[in-house]
């Protein structure tokens, strides 16, 4: 589906979310810790790599690794990456986020923005975060929500149920896609049940940022 949906992907993300995408992934990203000059940044679920490359562009200092499991997503990312001039900076690699192909304690921070709802085991997911972060190191995810403020909440609800999988349908020319965002959104253990989910991983001092009256919030948590 991920491959299929790829080359419109970035485009109905802005469009879909009014641009304020972007400034969801900027607050996020000025979380990740001060480390020291080389310190690499793996960005889980990457897609076509947005995230990887708006940190690389905030942090030139870091170097970044997005991994994901589609490859027409990391295609589409890759050519982004060097139209900007990152290639050094930033690696786009396929890879399941449930079984990460890297070494122990080698990230001083971990992040996925939109991608842990898709997680098939969403513990092994964070399992395998946790794993691959340094001690002291930082987990930081940005994921869907669902806000909880009258009248806001049912307003979204029918943005999201009805008029956001048509607009994406009409454009994608998937049928499926984009009624799946609403259904996995539905589905995942949001505000303080995720943070359970991170102390359940292991993670300390687990948090959550409500951003834009809850369409989204920001979770974080300590190694």
């Amino acid at each position: 589906m991920f491959d299929r949906i790829s080359p419109v992907y970035d485009f109905l993300n802005g469009l879909l979310s009014l641009g304020i995408d972007r400034i969801w992934r900027r607050k996020a990203l000025s979380l990740i810790p001060d480390s020291p000059e080389g310190s690499e940044v793996l960005d889980v679920a990457t897609g076509t790599g947005a995230l990887a490359i708006q940190g690389a562009e905030m942090y030139p200092q870091y170097r970044f690794v997005g991994s994901d499991i589609s490859e027409g997503m990391l295609e589409i990312g890759r050519v982004r990456v060097a139209k900007r001039g990152l290639s050094d900076r930033i690696s786009l690699e396929p890879g399941d986020s449930e079984n990460l192909n890297y070494e122990s304690n080698r990230f001083v921070c971990v992040t996925a923005a939109f991608g842990v709802r898709n997680f098939e085991n969403l513990d092994a997911g964070l399992s395998e975060m946790s794993r691959v972060i340094c001690p002291c190191g930082r987990i930081i995810i940005l994921e869907f929500s669902r806000p909880r403020i009258f009248p806001f909440k049912q307003l979204f609800n029918f943005y999201f149920r009805f008029i956001l999988p048509f607009i994406g349908r009409i454009i994608s020319k998937d049928a499926r896609a984009y009624s799946y965002l609403y259904e996995s959104v539905q589905q995942f253990p949001d505000y303080e049940r995720f943070v359970g989910k991170l102390a359940g991983a292991g993670f300390k001092n687990s948090r959550f940022i409500v951003l834009s009256l809850g369409i989204c919030c920001i979770y974080t948590g300590e190694k």
